[in-house]
């Protein structure tokens, strides 16, 4: 994967004109410089063709600049539009358990800096274009003056080229040391922000955490990239070093070595003076190609590729939810690592051999770290089975079907996420509905909903869950599922929440899953489902009273 490639996906057509005005573009300033290395070798004011002939070749360097660089932005402005919404779209498309074990700093990184960094980089390529088109036609210029010379410049241009690879390597490793780096940096700022409390209440932990995480990794990230820029900035001094030793190679020791005419060295200073200019872009654009290029490495290494949108198509169609009977879970397991170094774990969900009718209200209970969630997930089709099946009404839910299956969920899971909108709604009476179960959830007094928007997501952890409750009472989904929902409710509710609003969507035929430590509301449920140590223990019918 790499940039240019992203870009011709992107537009290419766009990218054939620019390039063929970019052509022009280094034609006309190639034809410029002969015409002026031609009237200074041999002055005759008479000659008025060379003028008019100045004045044309002028006007094509003007529009073909212009029309590359228009050309070029527009292409890189677009293929940076298509870059961030495919790779929210691969972010959305990728397996849960994928994202969960890259985690949400380098998600964040990749989404922010990495984008941000190849952002940069299509930003300099219409003058980096137009600079190697420069480039190319003079170096035609100065081989259509002297072949032998071009081949001495040709020896010195190689020569520059390869010192100045060297150097670039060693470089980039400094700048994907320094990417590594940053990945540590956003676990920190995750830390900063949502231990904040934790940090203010503690003085050693806060001067620990400053000292020995903070600005440890700061420090690295800096040291790594100053000294890729460093070695940058060398390479790029180096390489101005030569242009001025060639122009006194040409002037000084070549008529030495050759029988030159004075007509091509003035043309070939000239040519190379003229260079300084476009040769300077593009040694500057080099960090931030170099930059952009990690950023890419990175995006891949995530399995994020910019290069696969099949997995990010987004249909327009709606699944049809349609009614079902039974949902069964045959001999499935799932299984995850945990730890670090030598304290690593392998927990393993099953086998799991469960079936579920539609209308139940289940209570799924058990130990901290017994599967509860996990098992959820898997129900909810976030997980996919490592072996087994899950079947609706006799269907097996494959990849093919996965999405479809999804869409029969309403879930308010243990660390939910609140939109600001009531988004995928669309409905006219959604205001008169939601303002509905705001009076039953009891928000009423904090939060006022108009055309779908909330008024504010500032509330308790308590009554944020209410608000995610109230999103899965609109969905209107045949089956529920709440994860310790009630953990964070004030006894009052808490005991609405099981006597009423439960009971309540069971009476309207919905199926409900409920992972839930309350053992003084068990008796609520139809069923009862103990899990321990990824086994289920029983699996039992309520007697309700």
């Amino acid at each position: 994967m790499n940039l240019f490639y992203l870009l011709l996906r992107s537009s290419w057509q766009i990218v054939l004109m620019a390039g063929l005005a970019g052509l022009l573009n280094g034609g006309s300033t190639a034809g410029l410089i002969a015409l002026i290395n031609g009237t200074l070798s041999n002055f005759d004011g008479t000659k008025t063709w060379l003028g008019w002939g100045f004045l044309m070749a002028s006007i094509v360097l003007l529009a073909t600049h212009f029309s590359s660089q228009v050309l070029l932005v527009k292409a890189s402005q677009g293929a940076i539009f298509q870059m961030r919404l495919l790779l929210s779209r691969q972010i959305l498309a990728s397996p849960l358990r994928t994202l969960e074990n890259i985690g949400n700093p380098q998600l964040l990184a990749t989404l922010t800096d990495d984008i941000e960094a190849v952002s940069r980089s299509f930003s300099i390529l219409p003058g980096l274009f137009n600079a190697i088109a420069i480039v190319a036609g003079c170096l035609i210029y100065m081989a259509w003056l002297s072949w032998s010379t071009f081949g001495i410049m040709v020896g010195l241009i190689a020569f520059g080229v390869f010192s100045y690879e060297l150097l670039a390597g060693r470089a980039n490793r400094y700048l994907r040391l320094a990417r590594e780096e940053q990945d540590r940096l956003f676990q920190h700022f995750r830390a900063l922000t949502e231990g904040n409390k934790e940090l203010k209440l503690n003085r050693q932990r806060r001067k620990a955490f400053i000292r020995q995480d903070l600005t440890a990794t700061a420090s690295s990230y800096r040291q790594y990239n100053l000294r890729g820029m460093t070695i940058f900035a060398t390479a790029a001094s180096w390489g101005e070093l030569l242009l001025f030793v060639t122009i006194g190679f040409i002037l000084f020791a070549l008529p030495r070595l050759l029988q030159s005419e004075q007509s091509t060295l003035s043309g070939y200073v000239i040519t190379i003076v003229y260079l300084m200019m476009p040769m300077q872009q593009v040694i500057e654009a080099i960090p931030l190609l170099s930059r952009a290029s990690v950023a890419l490495k990175k995006i891949d290494s995530l399995q994020l590729s910019l290069a696969d949108d099949s997995l990010a198509e987004v249909k327009d169609e709606e699944p049809e939810i349609v009614p079902w009977h039974k949902l069964t879970l045959d001999q499935v397991t799932h299984s995850y690592a945990g730890g670090q170094g030598d304290s690593t774990f392998v927990f393993t969900l099953g086998p799991i051999d469960l079936t579920f009718k539609a209308g139940e209200l289940v209570f799924i209970v058990g130990g901290n770290g017994s599967g509860k969630s996990t098992l959820g997930k898997l129900i909810t089709g976030l997980y996919t089975p490592e072996s087994g099946a899950i079947y609706v009404d006799g269907q097996e839910i494959t990849e093919a079907n996965r999405e479809w299956y999804r869409q029969h969920f309403s879930v308010v899971f243990a660390d939910f996420f609140l939109f600001d909108r009531l988004l995928g709604l669309g409905k006219p009476d959604l205001d008169a509905r939601a303002l509905e179960y705001l009076e039953k959830l009891r928000l009423t007094h904090k939060v006022n909903i108009t055309e779908g928007h909330l008024s504010t997501t500032a509330l308790s952890t308590g009554e944020r869950k209410r608000l995610a409750l109230l999103n899965a009472f609109l969905e209107d989904r045949p089956i529920y599922l709440f994860d310790e929902w009630a953990s964070d409710q004030d006894p009052v509710f808490r005991k609405f929440f099981y006597t009423q609003m439960l009971p309540e969507l069971r009476n309207r035929g919905k199926t409900i899953f409920v992972i839930s430590h309350d053992d003084r509301y068990f008796t609520v449920a139809d069923r009862l489902i103990k899990l321990d140590y990824g086994k289920v223990e029983y699996d039992k019918t309520v007697s309700n009273p």
